[in-house]
């Protein structure tokens, strides 16, 4: 007797379904699927007890007819596939035909469809795997399924099942997901009666993606055409949420590859390359990545639930990917820089007419700063103990712009201990109507200091709160990351050098990447045995101690992963790790003249939003924002 068996074709069906169908959320996406393929413009899914006890979707699609309805039941049967090379390039949510044999095979299901040129529609019965029975109905042009009593001819599935609260939150990602990929569709989903999710239909992915986040904060946009991969074209695009006004527990990153909601590691890791110096420790890039290129440069058949892909040109997408991420953030500094910093534009102040004709405007000098640039170290010695009041920064301010009246000023007056030396400014005096490159301030009136750790200020009616050492450190990180890639970081030499013993590990470095320590601005020679002396280290970081420079970039060296930028991964964090050690510190009081240096080198640097560890440099509130914190709004 033969000991190997066909198996019977029930049974065949439950095994399909164990890899298609794991949870009530993996019926909805599969349902989801059918229905935005037959084109629906509205979808609407009903869930009760989680969606084990009844799962129902119904859309305006273009329906079946009863040949169709009866057809869809077996087992790899499908209109989306012809033949065998289409397989390579499919354009379609679904292609298997094994979806709704499946669901049917652990289900009681039911399907009513009409065409939308049909008088009448098709109702049919399945009852775990069996056609029950097949009649004429009528009902509305599209499609409903009904999917009852799920696993109810397998308990042990059902025991797998986690909680009724989880099982719904995966019913409601399923949702989204499949929203996000078709924002021009309307859905609705109730459970047990209660709406829970409703997108109207004729959206963009932005307001989409709003809806789906109930998130108002700026988006970063990803814009970008034309690519290519390989022999194919590809377009970049979505959005991604700024994470430190995003909530935890939504940050997450819906990927959609023409289309398709997937699951993609590539991805994922080309949008953290590019989010690097943005995304603070532990938190994940959120929002929506779309991907448009050719079906036939990307390999959908390699999951049974169809939830990851896999590309042909795999690196140059993430290269492709990673760098539109980072034009992104680009874009987001020169856009908040001119929020900050720009001169709104003025027209010019009409000649005033006397009796004798109109009278010739006297031509303002231009004022030339001596010393709105960030020195290379910062001055913290100089920094008097008093807290910086709003009219010593009034002061500090206005004595750049005394220049252009002929008082006696040099830079570094207001320092002095004695405030008296500045002197008060003529009651005639008018700041000139010509922007110059000292007035870029004006706008951005500085109020003070606030617990020697913010800086606060005012423009437009805003009120700017700035982190003195964020912002600090991603000034001295940005110098000392672009001074590295110049191959010109400043060195400070040291007036009594420095031995230090290294251990195997740091010589092997030291020895392997001389070259490189050197390019960071250490000058180290080899004394004897273990024993090496410091005798230059870097200028920007030079009020660090000489050893734990040294320690650090070797650190850095042996850590470093693949490069960013043509620097080690590992190296890079160290930098960021030196920037914030010599950068101000919180409870540092500080001079105006260090203030305004302060916003001079924000203002120079290319990216000045947020610190190389991810943390944000300002807060912004607008006036409507602190009447709420008074309970002002609404008269």
């Amino acid at each position: 007797m033969a000991r190997i068996r066909i198996l019977s074709e029930q049974l065949a069906n439950q095994i399909a379904a164990g890899e298609v169908v794991e949870r009530p959320a993996s019926v909805v996406k599969e349902l989801l699927e059918n229905s935005v393929d037959s084109g629906a413009g509205r979808i609407e899914v009903n869930i009760e007890g989680s969606g084990v006890r009844l799962i129902r979707v119904a859309d305006n699609g273009c329906g079946m007819m009863e040949d169709d309805v009866l057809l869809s039941l077996e087992r790899h049967a499908t209109s989306k596939l012809q033949d065998e090379s289409q397989l390579s390039a499919i354009a379609t949510l679904g292609f298997r035909g094994e979806a709704i044999p499946s669901i049917g095979s652990v289900s009681r299901m039911t399907i009513l469809s009409r065409p939308h040129d049909g008088d009448s529609g098709t109702r049919a019965e399945i009852r775990y795997g069996v056609l029950h029975q097949v009649h004429e109905e009528g009902c509305s042009k599209g499609t409903i399924v009904e999917v009852r009593n799920l696993f109810g001819n397998m308990p042990a599935r059902k025991k797998f099942l986690k909680s009724a609260r989880t099982e719904s939150f995966h019913v409601e990602e399923a949702v989204k997901n499949q929203a996000l990929a078709c924002p021009g569709v309307g859905f609705l989903l109730q459970h047990d009666g209660r709406t829970v999710l409703d997108y109207p239909e004729g959206g963009e992915l932005k307001s989409r993606l709003r809806d789906v986040f109930s998130y108002d904060a700026p988006l970063l946009s990803l814009e970008h055409t034309g690519a290519s991969a390989g022999d194919s074209r590809v377009v970049i695009g979505g959005y991604i949420l700024l994470p430190e006004s995003t909530p935890s527990s939504k940050a997450r990153l819906r990927i959609l590859v023409n289309g398709r909601p997937v699951q993609d590691g590539m991805v994922r890791h080309a949008v953290s390359e590019g989010l690097q110096g943005f995304l603070m420790k532990g938190y994940q890039p959120a929002g929506v990545v779309t991907l448009t290129l050719s079906p036939d440069q990307v390999d959908v058949n390699v999951h049974p639930a169809k939830r990851e892909i896999r590309f042909r040109q795999a690196p140059e997408i993430r290269k492709q990917i990673t760098a539109v991420v980072a034009k992104s953030l680009n874009r987001y500094q020169e856009q908040t820089r001119k929020q900050l910093f720009a001169m709104p534009e003025r027209p010019l102040p009409a000649p005033e007419t006397v009796a004798d004709g109109p009278a010739v405007a006297e031509e303002q000098p231009e004022i030339r700063p001596q010393s709105l640039q960030w020195p290379e170290k910062p001055r913290m010695d100089r920094v008097r103990s008093e807290p910086v009041s709003s009219r010593q920064v009034e002061r500090g301010t206005d004595a750049v712009q005394r220049k252009a009246d002929g008082d006696a000023w040099t830079p570094g007056m207001e320092n002095r201990d004695d405030h008296s030396a500045v002197p008060a400014p003529p009651p005639s005096f008018q700041p000139s109507s010509a922007p110059s490159e000292s007035s870029r301030f004006q706008e951005l009136r500085i109020i003070g200091q606030l617990f020697s750790l913010y800086i606060l200020c005012e423009r437009d009616g805003r009120f700017v709160v700035i982190d003195q050492h964020a912002a600090h450190e991603r000034i001295l990180y940005g110098r000392l990351l672009e001074a590295y890639l110049n191959k010109e970081v400043p060195r400070q030499k040291l007036l009594f050098p420095v031995t230090v013993e290294l251990g195997p590990d740091h010589i092997e470095m030291m020895e392997k990447h001389r070259e490189r320590v050197e390019q960071l601005g250490l000058q180290v020679e080899y004394f004897g045995d273990t024993t090496w002396v410091i005798k230059a280290v870097p200028a920007l970081v030079s009020i660090l101690e000489p050893v734990t420079v040294l320690t650090d970039i070797l650190d850095g060296l042996r850590d470093s992963g693949p490069e960013r930028d043509h620097i080690p991964a590992g190296l890079d964090a160290k930098l960021a790790s030196m920037a914030c050690r010599a950068a101000i510190k919180s409870g540092d009081s500080l001079s105006p003249r260090e203030i305004i240096e302060l916003l001079a080198g924000m203002e120079q640097s290319e990216f000045f939003s947020h610190c190389p560890h991810g943390r944000p440099v300002m807060k912004v509130f607008s006036a409507s924002d602190i009447e709420k914190w008074f309970h002002r709004h609404g008269g």
